[in-house]
């Protein structure tokens, strides 16, 4: 007689049979719930719940972005955030806290240790007691300083099997890379010269997750993660997860399941939880990773940052409008994570297919005009191609394609408020928040073009800067403090709110949200240009027993007759309510 299984162990099952089919199931099942601490009586989550609404902003940033002499940086950056963001702010993307080797903290040696140049778990625990606190699941790889490496170069079991070996004369043509430098790392162990396999670099050694005790080792990372308040989980580089020679190693059905697995495991854990997936790839390919709404609960907008760019630069809006057309509305229960600066770069895959190659040159050249760099990866004929640009947001924004002018703040201003207008859940990174420009010592110091963007504050010559209203950062602080403050009091903005198009005439980028009580709309309007337009407000299709007035001004639209004059970058936020 079958032995009656609970909806959870059914679930898990099918996962486990899809990803592991020579693996005894129901075991393995067991194993990952004993791990999980879940039981088979726990409560079913709701499906399609959305766990965000209109008040969630997220601000990203690294735990030693901000520090102070003699204070651990997680304590620092703890308080500065109470004191100045916690009107704004209510959750927090802490980029990896843990010991590092390499990458500012993506080559990680110890998943369960917090690096103690931060601070300590304490630290991180009470960051998420004042916060919504996101955390990295570097997931991919791990450093070749771990113990876990150690150990397989010693031929120890189990870890002689965590890594994915691999015989140098293979055909790996078909791999996509994100990185210029060579797959496979010779590597001396007991057993003999080994090569295994390095998606990005050779301190950043792959898992094998063909080896189900990989993925029972990741498991208990997150309840440990779970333990400790992480309420949000980044999903580190997962489509590069799954390997098969033969095939790019990118997006397999095996990388998917895995991430429906853990969705899994996690929300019966934390109904409140949420998995977001970091795949910077072509936007088709981003979108499949929200599934059926079983798999990531938000996914990055990739192609947000370089097609906002490109539309800032040129003042055309084409290519921005026929993007957000074709980006369909996220189901409940799912979301977008929009954002336009990041630690790490604009990446230019997500655009491939939408920009020509003359336009992301035109991109590329500009950027580097504005003393930013320009990251490379490997293709398969042995060429290379433009893979992200490093700048900060600041800088990438000091002019057009013509060169820089006067209209940085207001370009710069104009960015934010679109990414808070759009669909979805705004992440702020920290350096625009505090309009942080280029840091061209940092980067000539390391050796990374990343670290551009990535400038450590003092805490006390940072506080004097916010306190002087003159200084460039205190003025776009204070800005996008208001800017923030009024969206998070707009039913319309919330992630899941209905979303249009409007078709406004060129350098006008414009979309519409309804409230999902549809009692309030928002006629979201953008001049992404260097000259003044005028926008019909007939044009808009607004309801002529309405009230119509502008959130940031208060201006009261008397009549729909009227016309709307846009100076170079102003944007409006029409109301009925």
């Amino acid at each position: 007689m079958k032995k009656k299984l609970s909806h959870l162990s059914d679930r898990i099952i099918n996962h486990i049979e899809f990803i592991y089919p020579d693996v005894e199931a129901s075991e393995f099942a067991d194993q990952l719930m004993l791990e999980m601490g879940l039981d088979k009586k726990c409560k079913k989550p709701k499906p399609y719940k959305n766990h965000w609404d209109q008040n969630d902003v997220i601000a990203i940033t690294y735990g030693d972005s901000i520090i102070r002499k003699g204070e651990r940086p997680l304590k620092t950056l703890h308080q500065f955030f109470k004191d100045n963001f916690e009107d704004i702010i209510n959750g927090i993307h802490i980029l990896p806290f843990y010991p590092y080797s390499s990458d500012d903290g993506f080559a990680v040696i110890n998943y369960k240790q917090v690096n103690e140049k931060l601070g300590d778990w304490p630290d991180i625990e009470a960051l998420a007691q004042d916060f919504d606190l996101m955390a990295d699941l570097v997931i991919n790889h791990i450093s070749s300083r771990s113990e876990w490496f150690e150990q397989f170069k010693r031929n120890h079991d189990p870890e002689k099997d965590y890594f994915i070996s691999v015989d140098p004369k293979a055909d790996l043509s078909a791999v996509i890379r994100p990185r210029t430098n060579s797959l496979l790392r010779p590597t001396e162990t007991l057993e003999g010269e080994r090569h295994v396999w390095c998606t990005f670099s050779h301190d950043q050694v792959d898992l094998n997750f063909h080896n189900p005790k990989v993925l029972l080792e990741m498991v208990s990372v997150i309840r440990y993660y779970l333990d400790r308040g992480v309420r949000m989980f980044r999903l580190d580089a997962v489509a590069f997860l799954w390997k098969e020679i033969g095939t790019g190693c990118l997006n397999l059905p095996q990388t998917h399941e895995i991430i429906r697995l853990l969705r899994t495991l996690i929300e019966h854990v934390n109904p409140r939880a949420i998995i977001i997936t970091e795949t910077n790839i072509p936007n088709r390919e981003n979108l499949a990773y929200f599934g059926n709404a079983n798999e990531a609960h938000i996914i990055y907008n990739f192609a947000l940052p370089p097609l906002l760019l490109h539309a800032l630069l040129t003042g055309q809006n084409f290519h921005l409008n026929n993007w957000l057309m074709s980006m369909p509305p996220a189901q409940d229960g799912t979301t977008y994570l929009n954002f336009i600066a990041s630690h790490d770069g604009i990446g230019l895959r997500p655009i491939e297919g939408i920009l020509s190659e003359e336009e992301t040159q035109q991109i590329t050249d500009a950027m580097q005009q504005f003393g930013g760099r320009i990251s490379w990866r490997n293709l398969s004929d042995g060429g290379v191609k433009p893979y992200e640009i490093n700048i900060s947001l600041i800088d990438a924004l000091s002019g057009t394609l013509d060169g820089a002018d006067e209209w940085q703040v207001e370009r710069f201003i104009c960015a934010h408020i679109i990414m808070l207008g759009l669909e979805g859940i705004p992440a702020i990174y920290i350096h625009s928040l505090l309009a942080t420009h280029n840091d061209i010592h940092k980067m000539e110091a390391s050796g990374s073009n990343r670290a551009i963007n990535r400038h450590v504050w003092d805490c006390d010559l940072l506080r004097a800067s916010l306190s002087n209203m003159t200084s460039s950062h205190a003025m776009i602080l204070e800005q996008l403090k208001r800017i923030i403050k009024i969206r998070t009091q707009q039913a319309a903005f919330h992630p899941n709110a209905t979303q249009y198009t409007l078709h406004l005439g060129e350098g006008i980028f414009a979309f519409w949200r309804q409230s999902r009580k549809r009692d309030q709309s928002i006629f979201c309007v953008h001049n992404i240009s260097n000259e003044i337009r005028k926008v019909p407000l007939k044009g808009m299709n607004l309801v002529e027993t309405h009230y119509w007035w502008d959130l940031f001004s208060g201006y009261e639209y008397d009549t729909l007759n009227e016309e709307l004059e846009l100076a170079p970058y102003q944007c409006v936020w029409i109301t009925n309510k």
